[in-house]
């Protein structure tokens, strides 16, 4: 019996020595990078939206605009679906009256944004100024794994007060969804170029 077990172990030995030399390697072992599935992005296409609010805009045909229904909406709020990137553009829009609701509002505005200093890696805000159309504003990216990466406002600083803010359904980490952002912020520029108020 015992000469039937060296038998049987002298090979044993061999095939388990193998195994361990061939996954020793040089030991510069290093795991893959996690991939991502392939994105096919929609051709852009822009539609109009106007209702009873008292502004329009361009938004895209691959989007869908659905009424706010959270619990403390309010007229004219209004969410921007996004559902093949499970994404949504959050737009609460707020009368404005007299200068100190609107620097209320835009302190408001700029609280929000830097809530989320806590995972940004930075904070870029450009400001928006166009006569023409009476929109003024500041639009917001904020760099890193936030909650959310683009937010903005834009004003006529006497009446209109519109604030934007675009989140994903899921756990923010900027690897994955950036392809899907930068797609989705040249939507927004769209959305913020098209802006007009209604008298």
């Amino acid at each position: 019996m015992s000469a039937q077990l060296k038998g049987i172990s002298i090979p044993l030995v061999f095939l388990i020595s193998c195994i361990l030399l061939a996954c020793g390697g040089s030991g510069d072992y290093s795991p893959k990078p996690r991939g991502y599935h392939k994105i096919t992005f929609p051709e852009k296409e822009y539609t109009k939206f106007d209702s009873t609010c008292p502004f329009t805009f361009d938004y895209p045909k691959y989007a869908k605009v659905v009424p706010d229904q959270s619990k403390n909406t309010e007229p004219c709020w209004i969410n921007i679906e996004f559902p093949e990137f499970d994404a949504k553009l959050h737009l609460s829009y707020k009368t404005v009256g007299n200068g100190a609701r609107f620097y209320a509002l835009a302190e408001d505005s700029r609280k929000f944004v830097f809530k989320h200093t806590v995972k940004a890696d930075g904070i870029g805000e450009n400001m928006i100024q166009d006569t023409t159309r009476d929109v003024y504003g500041i639009y917001y990216t904020i760099a890193g794994n936030a909650a959310s990466n683009i937010q903005f406002f834009l004003t006529d600083t006497n009446t209109h007060f519109l604030r934007g803010a675009l989140y994903f359904n899921s756990a923010p980490q900027i690897d994955s969804i950036k392809p899907v952002l930068e797609f989705i912020k040249t939507d927004i520029e769209v959305l913020m170029e098209s802006l007009e108020w209604k008298d």
